[in-house]
């Protein structure tokens, strides 16, 4: 199955199994999704099953635009908790073209991605550190 988006860029089937392998198995902490090689369908470019934070958001280039799923993991007064976060990154340095491909791309995406509780939009590193991210969090 793959799901078109209004710039007519398919989702492939693969990024919805890996979702799914994140969501319900719990055997992926992290997905890095990019726009495959002819910008035609959105791929699953990275997953690790036993990332840290920081290795993640190391994962996230600075000069080219991701969509990204991480199981999110924090602490509350009753326990720990986990939110499943998606990411639009788009960094400064990307081109435009770039930015303009994922931002019209990325509903479609999102849409098949059930279960995603906060969205966070990045364009540096600041927007997406684990305080920020742990922030809006809690707004939610």
């Amino acid at each position: 199955m793959e799901t078109s988006s209004s710039s007519g860029i398919a989702v492939n089937s693969e990024c919805i199994d890996v979702f799914q392998s994140l969501k319900i198995g719990k055997k992926v902490k992290y997905i890095i999704y990019k726009l495959s090689d002819d910008k035609k369908s959105i791929v699953v470019e990275k997953q690790s099953a036993a990332g840290s934070y920081d290795e993640f958001t190391s994962d996230l280039p600075s000069d080219d635009c991701r969509y990204a799923v991480f199981d999110f993991e924090y602490k509350v007064a009753d326990g720990d908790r986990n939110k499943i976060v998606f990411y639009a990154w788009s960094p400064e340095s990307a081109t435009i073209k770039s930015k303009m491909i994922y931002s019209s791309s990325k509903e479609a995406l999102r849409k098949t991605l059930t279960g995603v509780a906060v969205e966070i939009q990045g364009t540096d590193f600041d927007e997406v550190s684990h305080e920020a991210v742990q922030e809006k969090i809690n707004r939610v």
